[in-house]
């Protein structure tokens, strides 16, 4: 099938997890969610992870966001491996792996979910179970209330994700939503932003009393106060 895109619907799903059987669609409702692929359990990046999803679940709950992570392992494993997670992750701070609060284990042993969602790795021989079957790369699909994909990422096995970069897409995307404004380089929450090119400088004035006009007439900036 076509890789997935931005603006297409994340395909819906049924799938046992270690919070029971879901239908993902179902279980994203109004929510943002982000599901994010793991090679495997009992693995030292994917480790290090879910140790930081769990120290920052506070973060993405403040933000709407459920995450949902899958991996090509079974129940039993997903569950036991939340033992080396906690123990591992209390070296950098308290870590606490609560499934499903912090985040929820998709089981994939057959790799459907993950064919589905084109995160299977097909160029890392080394990236493979006993059966010769290819484990993902560790892949992140941000997918806002209307169960439309609005960011992916790919990343290789061997480098683990940078979960600072998807809060803060996250909070641009969000902000962007609620206001007609973009985002520029290296932005983070409470930086100035761009007014969108589809607001005219009569409007932007109003919109946002504290607009700057730069010599380039396409690139306007404000500041943005947002409750946090």
């Amino acid at each position: 099938m076509p890789s997935l895109r931005l603006g297409n619907i994340a395909p819906d799903f049924e799938a046992e997890t270690t919070a029971g059987p879901i239908k993902f669609h179902e279980w994203i409702g109004n929510s943002w969610a982000i599901l994010f692929s793991h090679p495997g359990d009992f693995t030292p990046v994917c480790t290090t992870e879910l140790g930081e999803v769990a120290r920052r679940a506070d973060d993405f709950a403040k933000r709407n966001v459920k995450l949902i992570g899958i991996s090509a392992n079974g129940l039993k494993d997903h569950n036991k491996w939340v033992e080396d997670i906690n123990d591992f992750g209390a070296k950098y701070g308290p870590t606490n792996v609560q499934f499903p609060i912090a985040c929820i284990a998709i089981a994939d042993e057959d790799r459907k979910i993950s064919t589905l969602y084109d995160m299977l790795d097909e160029q890392d021989a080394t990236n493979r179970d006993a059966k010769g079957l290819p484990f993902t790369i560790r892949t992140v699909f941000v997918v806002d209330p209307k169960k439309v994909i609005r960011l992916t990422i790919s990343y290789p096995a061997s480098t683990g994700r940078n979960f600072d970069e998807i809060l803060r897409v996250v909070d641009s995307l969000q902000l962007g939503d609620k206001h007609r404004i973009t985002t520029p380089v290296n932005w983070n929450k409470g930086e100035d932003v761009i007014v969108h090119p589809s607001v005219a400088n009569d409007e932007a004035k109003v919109l946002f009393p504290e607009v700057t006009f730069h010599k380039q007439p396409y690139l306007r900036t404000t500041p943005l106060k947002v409750s946090e």
